[in-house]
C-alpha cells in the first residue's frame, strides 16, 4: 500500500540512492528495503528507492519492493537523467527504466549550471532546457509525479543567474510538482542560500525544494535556510551519510522543522521514535551510530561539567534545549574527574541508587572518583564500575559473590606457528575453594572461561552472559611495553549491556579488574544477593 502524500511539506528521503554513495557502505537489495521499512516507519514521505535501468540492484529492488514493501506514510521514488540530447523522451530507454519501475514518484537530474551543459553533456544550453521539458512532460502525461534536481543549482546561478532560472522555469512549465535546488558541491552558506531561494522563488512561481551537501559543515543550516526563504521540499539522508563528507541529515532537520519552527513533518508520535530509527538504520549500514550527533547520539544530551551538573539538579531544562525524550534520547551524567556533588548525586539516581543528603557520603565518593581518575580510571564509560564503587561506599566494604586467591595464564608458542593459551583460578564463593583451568582463542578469553567454569555451579546466572566488547588504551605519560594499561569491557545478559573498567601495568591484570566487575554487576543486577 502508498500513502497519499501530505501537499504541504515534503519530507523527501534519499538515502539508498545519495546515502548509500557514502564511502564503506555497500547497500543489498535486502539492506534497502529495510532501510525502506525503517524510514516509512518514521514518517517520511518519499523514498527515493535508486536509479532503476541504471544498475541491476536498483531494478532488483524496485521489483521487490512492488511485491514486499506495504508502505505506510511513505511513497516509492525511482530516480533518473532527463533524455539523451537529440532524442525523443518516449523513446529513450532510460526514462522507460524509469516508467517500468512502477514508482508513482520520478526524481529527474537536469543540468541548470552552463558550464555543466556545455563539457559534461556536450550539448548547448537550448538542447538542454529541451531535454527538461520534453522528459518532465512524457513522464507527467503517463501519469507519474515528477520532481526534477537541477545539479549545481547555486554555483550555476552565480555564473549564470538566468540560465538556471530558465532551468528551473522550464521545469515547472513541463508539469514538474516539485523544482529542487540542489547545493551539489556542498561550497554554499545560509546567507547564500536563502538569498538564492527566495530570488528564484520570486521570478519562477515554482514549488521549490532544496538538496544540500555538507562539505562546508552546514548542509541541515543550509536545509532549514531555504525552508525560511519559502522551500517546502527537504532531500536529506539518514544519519547524513552521502558522497565525501555527507548530505544533510534527515534528523537533525525533521527535529528542527518539528521543535524548532513548530511545523508538524511528521505522524502523530513518529518524533520519539528518531534515536531507535537513527540507530537501527546505522545497523544495517554497518556503520557505528555517530555518538555526538546532534538530537541522537549517546552524548547529545551527556553532561560531564560538575557547574552543568548543579544546575540541572535544579532544573535540566538549564542546560539542555529540549527534553531528550522528544527524540527517543536520554539524559546521562558522566561521572569524571571533572565530577562534582551534583554529578555524583544525579549519576547515583540514573543508576537507581538514592545517596539521599549525605553530603559526607557524597564527598567521599567525589574524592574517591577524582583519586581513581588520576591513576587512569575512567567512569564515563562503566556506569557498571561506578555503580560498584557506590555500593560499597554505601555499605562500607565491596558487595563481592566470590574472592579470588590467585589466578595464572600461560601462553605457549607451539612448533607449527599456533598458540595456546591457559587459564586457571584460584578462588573462594560461598564459603568454598574452588580451582578451574580453561584453553581460550586468547589469554582474556581463557580467564573469562576458567571464571565461568568456576563459578556457574554455585551461580547458574553466569550462564546467560557474554563479553560482547573489548577494549585495550595504552594510558599517555607512560612508554612502551612498561606503560599502565586501561581495558574496558562490555558484557550482556541478553536483554541489556554493561561496562566496566580495570588498569594496571599489565593487561592482563587490568583485564581481570574489568571481568570481576562485570560479573559482579551482572549478578547484583539480576538481583541475586551476594550475602546469601
Amino acid at each position: 500500500m502508498t500513502a497519499e502524500p501530505d501537499d504541504s511539506f515534503h519530507v523527501f528521503d534519499t538515502t539508498l540512492r545519495d546515502g548509500a554513495q557514502r564511502e564503506g557502505i555497500n547497500l543489498t537489495v535486502a539492506d534497502k528495503l529495510t532501510i525502506a521499512r525503517h524510514l516509512d516507519d518514521f514518517g517520511v514521505g518519499f523514498i527515493e528507492g535508486g536509479w532503476p535501468g541504471a544498475n541491476p540492484r536498483d531494478t532488483e529492488f524496485f521489483a521487490r519492493a512492488a511485491k514486499e514493501l506495504e508502505l505506510k506514510h511513505a511513497t516509492l521514488v525511482a530516480f533518473g537523467a532527463t533524455r539523451r540530447a537529440g532524442a525523443k523522451a518516449a523513446d529513450d530507454p532510460q526514462v522507460k527504466a524509469l516508467l517500468d519501475s512502477g514508482a508513482p514518484v520520478i526524481t529527474l537530474v537536469a543540468k541548470s549550471h552552463d558550464r555543466h551543459v556545455e563539457l559534461a553533456l556536450r550539448t548547448t544550453l537550448e538542447e538542454n532546457l529541451a531535454m527538461v521539458a520534453d522528459t518532465v512532460s512524457y513522464l507527467a502525461g503517463q501519469g507519474r509525479r515528477v520532481f526534477v534536481d537541477c545539479e549545481h543549482f547555486f554555483d550555476g546561478y552565480k555564473a549564470n543567474a538566468s540560465y538556471a532560472t530558465q532551468v528551473v522555469r522550464t521545469a515547472h512549465e513541463a508539469g514538474a510538482s516539485v523544482v529542487v535546488l540542489c547545493d551539489t558541491n556542498g561550497g554554499m552558506l545560509p546567507a547564500q542560500v536563502q538569498a538564492v531561494t527566495g530570488l528564484v522563488l520570486a521570478d519562477t512561481g515554482a514549488r521549490l525544494g532544496i538538496h544540500a551537501q555538507d562539505d562546508t559543515g552546514c548542509a541541515v543550516a543550509n536545509t532549514l535556510a531555504a525552508v525560511d526563504a519559502g522551500a517546502t521540499h527537504v532531500q536529506c539522508t539518514a544519519n547524513g551519510y552521502g558522497e565525501r563528507v555527507g548530505n544533510s541529515n534527515l534528523f537533525p532537520v525533521v527535529a528542527a522543522l518539528e521543535l524548532k519552527h513548530g511545523r508538524r513533518v511528521l505522524p502523530e508520535g513518529a518524533l520519539g521514535e528518531m534515536t531507535r530509527i537513527s540507530h537501527a538504520i546505522a545497523e544495517v549500514v554497518n556503520l557505528p551510530p555517530s555518538t555526538h550527533q546532534p538530537y541522537v547520539g549517546v552524548s547529545a544530551f551527556a553532561h560531564k561539567a560538575g557547574l552543568h551538573a548543579s544546575a540541572i539538579k535544579v532544573d535540566p531544562d538549564l542546560y539542555q534545549h529540549i527534553d531528550p525524550e522528544m527524540v527517543g534520547n536520554t539524559m546521562r551524567m558522566l561521572v569524571s574527574d571533572m565530577a562534582g556533588r551534583a554529578s555524583i548525586e544525579l549519576k547515583g539516581r540514573e543508576l537507581g541508587i538514592d545517596l539521599g543528603e549525605d553530603r559526607e557520603l557524597v564527598g567521599r565518593v567525589v574524592a574517591r572518583v577524582k583519586e581513581r581518575e588520576l591513576k587512569g580510571y575512567t567512569y564515563e564509560a562503566a556506569d557498571a564500575s561506578f555503580a560498584l564503587l557506590l555500593r560499597s561506599e554505601i555499605t562500607g566494604g565491596p558487595q563481592r559473590f566470590f574472592r579470588t586467591e590467585s589466578w595464572r595464564v600461560i601462553t605457549e608458542d607451539r612448533p607449527d606457528g599456533t598458540h595456546a593459551n591457559e587459564a586457571t583460578v584460584k578462588m573462594w564463593a560461598k564459603g568454598e575453594r574452588i580451582v578451574a583451568t580453561a584453553e581460550g582463542n586468547g589469554p582474556v578469553n581463557a580467564l573469562d572461561r576458567a571464571l565461568l567454569h568456576a563459578l556457574e555451579r554455585i551461580y547458574p546466572k553466569l550462564a546467560e552472559f557474554a563479553l560482547v566488547d573489548y577494549k585495550v588504551r595504552i594510558l599517555e605519560g607512560t612508554s612502551g611495553t612498561d606503560s599502565t594499561t586501561r581495558v574496558l569491557i562490555t558484557t550482556t545478559d541478553g536483554e541489556a549491556e554493561w561496562s566496566t573498567v580495570g588498569v594496571a601495568d599489565n593487561v592482563i591484570a587490568a583485564s581481570w579488574q574489568a571481568l570481576d566487575d562485570a560479573y559482579a554487576y551482572g549478578l547484583l543486577r539480576a538481583g541475586v544477593d551476594p550475602q546469601e
